[in-house]
């Protein structure tokens, strides 16, 4: 199956496919997939139907909830790049609809292609379990079952090498903040990796949706660390974003904040892809939830302590 072509909608299953060694099965990309960096020279299938560059989040949250309530989808796929390609595997998702392009958008824009035999695989991650399986049956689809046992046992391998180090140690209480406008916590696989990384979760179900919460919510919990990594922000975006937080008299006031174990982090490359570099999301996790842990070196690159210009 070495000559097959293959088409990734989503960044996750990008990541995962070139983490098996696969990286060169793949022929296109969505708007979103950026990493490996070799894989933005690959044609674009994908684009959203609202603004982003320059939005902020309060207004990226309004197009999108106003996309959803008239029944339109949030993206688009290219139906006429994607025939042209040919692909023989197409990855997408069908976990969210306003997270990145779905199934039903992949089905729409195959439609009307009747001679389309490609193999689509839709992905639907809520656990870190379930992302195992997700990197089998990718690897399953391109004929490379083994590699996807290797991945998975690479992966748990690192997980249990971050949970060794934190163990015994005291476990901070950590509010993780995945939307910033409005304020939304971290859902699905993130309270696991709290959890290895040797925190308490403050909010957010294991397997569940990420839930919308409040500053309120925030500072009746009263964290002992804070972690602001927006989904699709990178570092200098939620910099930005964070005037929202900096701004509110309630929020300066907690004490995670006045003691300066506030963090920001990329949430577009780590926490919010559901694929190998959770990895690393879990060693951040153990850095800033253990300030003495040496060796992952991830503050002050992809993490960045946060105090508000005064």
């Amino acid at each position: 199956m070495s000559g097959l072509r293959v088409v990734s909608l989503i960044a996750s299953a990008t990541e995962i496919l070139h983490e098996l060694g696969a990286g060169d099965l793949q022929v296109a990309r969505s708007h979103e997939c950026d990493w490996p960096e070799s894989v933005l020279d690959l044609p674009l299938l994908t684009s959203t139907k609202f603004k982003v560059e320059g939005a902020s989040s309060i207004e990226i949250d309004r197009a999108v909830k106003s996309l959803v309530e008239q029944g339109l989808a949030v993206y688009e796929v290219d139906a006429k790049g994607m025939k042209a390609i040919q692909p023989d595997v197409i990855l997408t998702q069908d976990q969210c609809e306003v997270c990145a392009v779905s199934l039903a958008d992949v089905e729409r824009a195959v439609a009307d292609w009747t001679e389309c035999k490609a193999n689509v695989v839709s992905l639907r991650p809520h656990t870190l379990a379930d992302i195992y399986s997700d990197n089998q049956r990718i690897a399953g689809a391109i004929g490379r079952p083994e590699a996807g046992q290797d991945l998975n046992a690479r992966m748990q391998r690192r997980f249990a090498e971050i949970s060794e180090r934190v163990s015994g140690r005291t476990k901070p209480r950590l509010a993780y903040i995945e939307w910033i406008d409005p304020p939304m916590s971290g859902g699905h696989w993130m309270p696991e990796l709290i959890d290895i990384a040797g925190g308490i979760n403050l909010f957010g179900a294991h397997g569940a949706q990420s839930p919308w919460i409040s500053v309120a919510d925030v500072v009746a919990s009263d964290p002992d660390v804070i972690l602001v990594g927006p989904c699709g922000y990178d570092l200098a975006k939620t910099r930005e974003e964070m005037r929202v937080l900096d701004g509110n008299p309630q929020w300066q006031a907690l004490r995670a904040v006045r003691e300066g174990r506030q963090f920001i982090t990329d949430g577009n490359a780590f926490f919010n892809r559901p694929g190998p570099r959770l990895v690393e999301s879990a060693e951040i996790l153990a850095e800033i939830l253990h300030p003495g842990i040496q060796g992952f070196g991830h503050i002050g690159q992809t993490v960045l302590q946060h105090r508000p210009v005064s």
